[in-house]
């Protein structure tokens, strides 16, 4: 497909998915075609053990629209949705987490804002706007509000919410920006989005209506000790230059 007739490519990483991920991907892929434009939606199996990949490889059988990305073993949220991000050809590319708990209707307050001059639009729970469903536990949203806290003190000062999976790229801005990130796991989104602010390009945090996931993906100990260490390896890789871009 010609990249230059893709407005919008919806990247989508998945592990073990397939009680949610049918509905959503259909929901999705009706709200796109209500638009004006033209539309991909990629999703990267990341080594799912469940049926996530045959159920996406029946929905491409009645809907061009879909792809495929396949990761013969489990290798992270981070590798996934670079990959996916990577393959895509949309003037614009968002990536969202499987279960949408932003609906991908929010992406109407995103868009106009690429016109304004931004090049990176992300989704946000924490600034006046935002609108939370159905929250969080009390330990779930401590250990967020200390891990927030730690971002804007080592990475990032300026960005209230960076862990929303919610995000909209240029394409230029993508493409220069991901072929630099270094992490896999679920700390991706605070290196990309360092890379971005030391590329130069304007960032947007939009209020988003979000609903949580009760049976989250990130596991409440080993995925959260994973990611404040991931946190002190991107401050380590900051004093180091390694993110410097000439």
């Amino acid at each position: 497909m010609d990249c230059k007739r893709i407005y919008l490519s919806v990247v989508i990483p998945a592990y073990n998915e397939s009680k949610i991920l049918s509905k959503n991907i259909e929901k999705v892929a009706s709200c796109l075609s209500s638009k004006d434009y033209t539309f991909e939606l990629i999703v990267v199996d990341d080594g799912s053990v469940d049926n996530t990949k045959d159920l996406i490889t029946s929905m491409i059988q009645v809907n061009t629209n879909i792809k495929l990305m396949v990761n013969i073993k489990n290798m992270g949220k981070g590798f996934s949705v670079k990959s996916g991000v990577l393959a895509a050809q949309g003037k614009y590319i968002l990536f969202s987490d499987a279960d949408f708990s932003t609906s991908i209707e929010e992406l109407e307050k995103l868009l106009p804002y690429f016109e304004q001059g931004f090049d990176i639009v992300v989704g946000s729970r924490a600034i006046r706007g935002a609108n939370i469903l159905l929250k969080q536990s009390w330990l779930r949203q401590s250990m967020g509000k200390v891990f927030n806290l730690l971002v804007r003190l080592l990475c990032l000062a300026d960005i209230k919410d960076t862990q929303c999976g919610f995000k909209c790229f240029s394409r230029d801005a993508a493409g220069k920006i991901f072929p630099l990130q270094r992490f896999s796991g679920f700390c991706f989104d605070v290196e990309v989005l360092n890379i971005a602010k030391r590329c130069g390009y304007k960032i947007k945090e939009v209020p988003i209506v979000w609903v949580n996931r009760v049976d989250s993906r990130v596991g409440i100990i080993k995925d959260s000790l994973e990611m404040f260490l991931d946190l002190f390896k991107i401050r380590f890789n900051i004093l180091r230059g390694f993110y410097n871009v000439t």
